[in-house]
C-alpha cells in the first residue's frame, strides 16, 4: 500500500541526506516536494498543509544534534511528525474480557472477513500465553446475500462458535445473539453489522439502535483503504452516529496510495488498530504508526518482519535450520526449506516492503523476476532425490538432465542455481568461522 509514498519520500530525501548544511531554501524545496507527494497520495489538501506547517515549526524550533548530519536531522523530524499524524505511540491491541466488539462499515469494505480475522487474532494472542478464548461470532447483515453463511464458514475455519439468530429484524437479531453470548459464558462477542454501498440514514439509525441495545465496548469501523478521501467522510459519519473506538484499514495490500492511513487518525481523532494485508483470516496486522513512518521514509520495518517470522515459521523449522547452519552445513534441502519458510511469511513484494531501502530501489518488474526465480529454484530442488539434496556433488550430467526434464527448465538454469547455492554455502561457512553465526541466530530470536 505504501509503495507509492515510499518511492516518493525516498527520492526526496536521498539528496537531502547528503547535504552538509540545511538552509531555508532547501527546507522549503523539500517541504514542497513532500506536499506534492502527499497530495498525489490522495491526502486532503488541508491536512497536507497542516502537516507541512508543523514540520516547518519543528525545524525552526529544534536545535541540530551534533551526532546527526543536518539532512538526517531533518529526516528524523519528518519521521516523528509522520508518526504523530498517524496516531503517535501505541501499545499492542488487547481486548478486555468480557467484551462485545461491533463492526461497522460500508458494504464491500470487508467487515465479515475482518470479524473472523479479529477472532483469529484474539485466539493467536491467547495461544502465545498458553491460553484459549471462548468467542462467539454473529451477524445481523440480512441485506447482503450469503453474508451470514460466509461468517459461519469462516467461524468453522478458525475454530470459534457461530450463532444464527432466528429473528430477522436487525436490532432484535442482535439482542438474540447477545443473549446467547451472555447465557453461555462467552468471553467475546464479535458482531458483524449490515452495510450499504454508501452512507444513508436508515443504516446509521439501525446501527445506532444496535449500539444502544448492546452497549458494545469496542465499535470498530472497517474502512476500505482504496476508497480515498471519501473514506474520511465515511469515518466521520459513523463516528457521529455511534462513536467509533478505532478503525481497521482493509485491502492495505492493494495498489492504493496510502492517503487514508496517513490522514485518518489526524482527521477523525481515533486510532487505526489493525490493517488487513490479505484475504486470508491470518492476514491481519496491528498498525504501528512508528513502523509505518519508517516504511514510508524507506527505513524498512525489521521489527514487524521478525514478528511475522515468529508467527509464520514454527520453532521446529527454525531450530532445524539453525542446527544445520551452526554445524557449518548447508544443503540444498536447507536452501529449499529456507525458501519455503520465506514464502510462508508472504509474497516477495510484501517482504521487500519491510527491508530498509529495498522497496524504493526495486521495480515491480525486478520483484516479479525474483519471484519467478524462486519458483524455478523450488521446482529444480523438488525434482531431486533426497540424497541429491543432501549432497549436490552427486549431480553428474545424467542426473542434471533428469532434473531439468522433471522441473521443466534448461540445464543452464540448474548450473546458475547451483552457483548461487554454493555462494550461500560458502557464506554460512565464513559466518561459522568468524563466530558471527551465533550472533546472527540470536538477533532473530
Amino acid at each position: 500500500m505504501f509503495d507509492f509514498l515510499t518511492q516518493k519520500f525516498s527520492s526526496i530525501f536521498t539528496g537531502l541526506l547528503n547535504q552538509k548544511t540545511i538552509t531555508t531554501a532547501n527546507i522549503d524545496e523539500t517541504l514542497q516536494k513532500v506536499r506534492d507527494a502527499l497530495l498525489e497520495a490522495d491526502v486532503p489538501y488541508e491536512i497536507v498543509q497542516e502537516f507541512s506547517k508543523q514540520v516547518q515549526a519543528d525545524v525552526v524550533g529544534k536545535k541540530l544534534e551534533k551526532t546527526l548530519k543536518p539532512g538526517e536531522q531533518f529526516a528524523k523530524l519528518v519521521h516523528d511528525r509522520l508518526q504523530t499524524f498517524m496516531g503517535g505511540v501505541v501499545t499492542p491491541v488487547a481486548f478486555q474480557i468480557p467484551s462485545v466488539i461491533m463492526l461497522v462499515g460500508l458494504q464491500g469494505s470487508g467487515k465479515t472477513t475482518t470479524a473472523a480475522k479479529i477472532a483469529n487474532y484474539i485466539n493467536q494472542m491467547a495461544q502465545k500465553r498458553g491460553k484459549s478464548r471462548k468467542i462467539l461470532l454473529g451477524s445481523v447483515d440480512f441485506y447482503r446475500p450469503a453474508a451470514i453463511d460466509q461468517l459461519e464458514i469462516l467461524a468453522k475455519q478458525i475454530g470459534v462458535d457461530f450463532y444464527r439468530a432466528n429473528q430477522t429484524e436487525p436490532v432484535l437479531a442482535a439482542q438474540e445473539i447477545y443473549q446467547k453470548y451472555k447465557t453461555n459464558g462467552y468471553e467475546y462477542l464479535i458482531l458483524d453489522t449490515a452495510g450499504r454501498l454508501h452512507i444513508d440514514n436508515q443504516m446509521l439509525l439501525e446501527i445506532t439502535k444496535i449500539d444502544q441495545a448492546l452497549s458494545p465496548k469496542y465499535k470498530i469501523l472497517v474502512l476500505d483503504a482504496m476508497t480515498g478521501q471519501e473514506s474520511l467522510k465515511i469515518a466521520q459519519a459513523f463516528d457521529q452516529a455511534v462513536g467509533i473506538t478505532s478503525a481497521v484499514l482493509s485491502k492495505i495490500d492493494s495498489e492504493t496510495r496510502g492517503g487514508v492511513a496517513f490522514a485518518f487518525s489526524y482527521a477523525v481523532k481515533k486510532p487505526v488498530s489493525f490493517v488487513g494485508v490479505g484475504e486470508k483470516v491470518a492476514d491481519l496486522e496491528q498498525f504501528y504508526p512508528n513502523r509505518m513512518a519508517q516504511r514510508i521514509l524507506g527505513m524498512g520495518d525489521l521489527q514487524s518482519l521478525i514478528e511475522r517470522a515468529e508467527d509464520k515459521i514454527s520453532q521446529a523449522e527454525q531450530t532445524r535450520l539453525e542446527s544445520s547452519m551452526a554445524q557449518g552445513k548447508f544443503s540444498l534441502q536447507d536452501f529449499a526449506d529456507q525458501m519455503t519458510m520465506m514464502s510462508k511469511m508472504g509474497s516477495l513484494t510484501k517482504l521487500i516492503g519491510y527491508m530498509p531501502g529495498l522497496g524504493a530501489k526495486l521495480t515491480p518488474e525486478q520483484i516479479k523476476e525474483g519471484e519467478q526465480e524462486i519458483r524455478k529454484i523450488q521446482a529444480i530442488i523438488g525434482s531431486m532425490t533426497i540424497k541429491e539434496r543432501q549432497n549436490h556433488k552427486l549431480l553428474d550430467v545424467s542426473r542434471v538432465q533428469r532434473i531439468a526434464r522433471g522441473a521443466g527448465v534448461q540445464i543452464a538454469d540448474i548450473a546458475i542455481m547451483l552457483k548461487k547455492f554454493e555462494q550461500s554455502q560458502q557464506f554460512v561457512k565464513l559466518l561459522k568461522q568468524s563466530g558471527n553465526l551465533n550472533k546472527l541466530n540470536n538477533w532473530f530470536k
